[in-house]
C-alpha cells in the first residue's frame, strides 16, 4: 500500500499526489473516514480519483490511501435476497433494525459491512475428491443458497492444480473448504467490477428469452443473453414492465439495479419485490433476485459504479450455468453520473453535455450480455440478458442516450406516451419498436409451426391499420371501402384483446408462447373469415360486430392447456357466423 494526500476537491473529484505507483481503476481510501474512492485518471505524480460518499467534509491535506487492487465485489453463496448499494454494501445491515424497523436512516459516512456475511454458515456438498485435478471454472461443490436455488462453487477463472483435502459441513464463506496445491480455497470470491469474466466461447443470440408478454414476445422478441432498451416518458409504464420481466421472464436469477432514480421509486421496488411471488417456487422472488439500490440523492459516483456491481454478480451466476436477466432502471441516471463527473474534470463537452466517451461506456455495458459455454469440463451454457430503461427528458427519443442505446442494443422497446393515456398497457408503440433477433425458427419450436408466420402477419396489419387511420381523419370514417373497415376491426381486436395485457391479473399477467400463438391464429382466421364473408354481407357493420368476434376479448383467461382446442372451436364459430351473414 502507499499513501499520499489531497491536493484539491472538485465535488465528488477530488486529486491526490503522492500516491506513487498506483494504477488507473484502483481503489484507495480518503480522509480520516477512509470513505471509497476509485482512481479514473492519472496526471504525472497526481491521481485523480471519484470517490463513493459525500466529499463535503474532505479538504487539501487530507489523507489518502492507495489499497493496490481495483473496486470489486465480494461472490459467493448468500447473494440471493441481498440489497445493497452501487459499491456493495449491505444497506439492511448497516441501517440496522430495532422492532423490525431501521435505525439509520442515513448512511454514516465511512460505513461498512462486507457485502456477503461472514457469520452465516453453510452446508458445503464436496464434488471433488483427494487427489483430483481441476482446471478454471470446474465445479468444486455445491450450497444450497435457498429452497429453490443450488450455487455452485467453482474453481477460479485463474485457479486450478490438484486437490491436497477437503473439508464438507457446515463452513463460514471465509473458511477453507478446498486446498489446491497447498492453497486453501473458501466459498468467497472476489472480482474487479469493470472486469469481464471470461467464457470458453460465446454462442449465437439464437434461442428466444421468453417474457410471457404478448408484445415482447410476438412481435420483438429478445434473444437469451441478448440486449434491449426501454425508453419512455413518466408515466408509460417502465417499472410495471421491468418487473413483469423480472418475475415471469425465463431467467435463473434477476439482478434489478436501481441506478440513480428517486428515493420513492426505488422504495416501491424494494416494498414490492419481496412481496411478489416467484411463479417457479412459490415463494418470494427475492429468493432468486440481487437489488442494487442507488438513489438519486446518492453520490454520483457510486451511482456510476452500480452497473458495474451488479454485471458482475450477473456474469458470476451466469458462470455456474445460469441464465441471469440483468435490469438497470436506468441508464439515463448513470449517464448523467457520467456528466457529472466529466464537467467537474473540466473536459470537452458533447452534445446536452454528456461526455464524448459516452457511447463507448454504453457500448462496454452492454457487450458483456451474451449467452455462453462457461469455462469447467462440463461445458456448462450460462447468458446475461440485459434490459436497460432510459430516462429521456419530456419522452423526447432524439436526446443522447436514448439514440446511443438505439444504436447499440439489440432489441427496442419504445414506450408510447399517447398508448399510456389510453391505458393501454404494456405501452410499448408497434411503430418505433424492433428487433435484430432472428428467432423465428426457435419460435416456431416452441410456441408451434407458423407463429413466425402470424408474427409477420400481425405487424403488417397494424401497419396498415396506421395508414387507414389517417383516412379516417381525413376523409371519415363514413368514406371507408368495406376492406378497409376490415382492416380497422382486425387491428382493433389485435390492440385491444392481444397486445393489451394486465400485470395485476393472475391468468394475464404470463402467456405462455403456445397460448400467443393459438390468439394470433384466431385473430388472422378471424380476419380471413370477415374479408371471405363481404362479398356476400348485405350488412357490413353487423358482419364487423358478430358475437363470436366479441368472444376473442375473453382469450386472455384461457389457460395454455386449454388454448389450442378452445381456438380451434372459436375459429369454427367465426366461420360459421361469417358464412351465415
Amino acid at each position: 500500500m502507499s499513501s499520499g494526500e489531497v491536493w484539491s476537491v472538485r465535488g465528488p473529484v477530488i486529486v491526490a499526489r503522492g500516491l506513487g505507483a498506483v494504477r488507473l481503476y484502483d481503489s484507495v481510501r480518503v480522509g480520516g473516514d477512509a470513505i471509497r474512492g476509485e482512481v479514473i485518471r492519472l496526471e504525472g505524480d497526481r491521481a485523480v480519483i471519484q470517490v463513493y460518499e459525500d466529499p463535503a467534509q474532505l479538504t487539501a491535506g487530507d489523507p489518502v490511501l492507495a489499497t493496490g487492487r481495483p473496486l470489486e465485489v465480494e461472490l459467493g453463496p448468500g447473494l440471493l435476497g441481498s440489497i445493497v448499494d452501487g459499491i456493495q454494501r449491505p444497506l439492511p445491515v448497516l441501517a440496522g433494525s430495532r422492532d423490525g424497523l431501521p435505525v439509520n436512516y442515513m448512511l454514516e459516512r465511512g460505513a461498512e459491512a462486507p457485502g456477503i456475511a461472514r457469520d452465516r454458515e453453510w452446508e458445503f456438498e464436496p464434488a471433488v475428491a483427494e487427489g483430483d485435478t481441476v482446471g478454471p471454472g470446474d465445479l468444486l461443490g455445491t450450497v444450497r443458497e435457498t429452497a429453490a436455488f443450488e450455487h455452485r462453487v467453482l474453481v477460479a477463472p485463474d485457479g486450478g492444480g490438484r486437490v491436497d483435502a477437503v473439508e464438507g459441513g457446515r463452513r463460514r464463506v471465509d473458511e477453507p473448504v478446498v486446498w489446491l496445491d497447498g492453497e486453501e480455497v473458501s466459498m468467497l470470491r472476489r472480482w474487479p467490477v469493470r472486469e469481464p469474466r471470461p467464457v470458453a466461447r460465446t454462442l449465437d443470440p439464437d434461442v428466444p428469452f421468453v417474457t410471457g408478454q404478448r408484445v415482447v414476445d410476438s412481435l420483438f422478441p429478445i434473444a437469451r443473453g441478448g440486449t434491449a432498451a426501454i425508453p419512455g416518458g413518466f408515466g408509460t409504464g417502465k417499472t410495471v414492465l421491468e418487473q413483469s420481466l423480472a418475475k415471469w421472464g425465463h431467467a435463473d436469477v434477476v439482478v434489478y439495479v436501481g441506478c440513480g432514480e428517486r428515493g420513492n421509486e426505488l422504495t416501491e421496488v424494494l416494498e414490492e419485490f419481496p412481496a411478489l411471488e416467484d411463479p417457479r417456487s412459490g415463494a418470494s422472488l427475492m429468493e432468486r433476485t440481487i437489488l442494487v439500490a442507488n438513489t438519486s440523492n446518492m453520490p454520483v459516483a457510486a451511482r456510476e459504479s452500480s452497473v458495474y456491481t451488479g454485471m458482475a454478480m450477473a456474469e458470476y451466476y451466469r458462470d455456474q450455468g445460469c441464465n441471469v436477466a440483468l435490469v438497470a432502471d436506468s441508464t439515463s441516471r448513470w449517464a448523467e453520473a457520467l456528466r457529472e463527473v466529466s464537467s467537474r474534470l473540466e473536459e470537452m463537452p458533447a452534445e446536452e453535455g454528456y461526455p464524448a466517451y459516452l457511447s463507448s461506456r454504453l457500448a462496454e455495458f452492454y457487450e458483456r450480455a451474451g449467452r455462453a459455454v462457461c469455462l469447467g469440463h462440463d461445458e456448462r451454457e450460462g447468458s446475461v440478458t440485459v434490459v436497460g430503461a432510459v430516462s429521456p427528458p419530456g419522452g423526447d427519443f432524439s436526446e443522447p442516450v436514448t439514440q446511443h442505446s438505439l444504436r447499440l442494443v439489440g432489441t427496442f422497446w419504445a414506450l408510447d406516451t399517447e398508448l399510456a393515456r389510453q391505458r393501454h398497457f404494456p405501452a410499448v408503440g408497434w411503430g418505433q419498436s424492433y428487433t435484430l433477433y432472428d428467432l423465428g425458427r426457435a419460435l416456431d419450436e416452441e410456441a408451434g409451426e407458423g407463429f413466425s408466420d402470424d408474427r409477420a402477419w400481425a405487424l403488417a396489419l397494424l401497419a396498415e391499420e396506421e395508414s387507414v387511420l389517417e383516412l379516417v381523419q381525413l376523409m371519415g370514417a363514413d368514406s371507408l371501402a368495406a376492406e378497409q373497415k376490415v382492416v380497422l376491426r382486425t387491428g382493433r381486436l389485435l390492440r385491444e384483446d392481444f397486445l393489451q395485457q394486465s400485470a395485476f391479473d393472475e391468468t394475464d399477467a404470463y402467456s405462455p408462447l403456445r397460448k400467443q400463438r393459438e390468439m394470433l391464429r384466431v385473430i388472422r382466421r378471424a380476419h380471413e373469415a370477415m374479408r371471405g364473408a363481404l362479398e356476400e354481407a348485405g350488412d357490413v357493420e353487423a358482419l364487423l360486430s358478430s358475437a363470436p368476434l366479441g368472444e376473442i376479448a375473453r382469450m386472455r383467461t384461457w389457460t395454455a392447456e386449454e388454448s389450442s382446442e378452445r381456438a380451434t372451436d372459436l375459429i369454427g364459430r367465426i366461420e360459421q357466423e361469417m358464412t351465415a351473414q
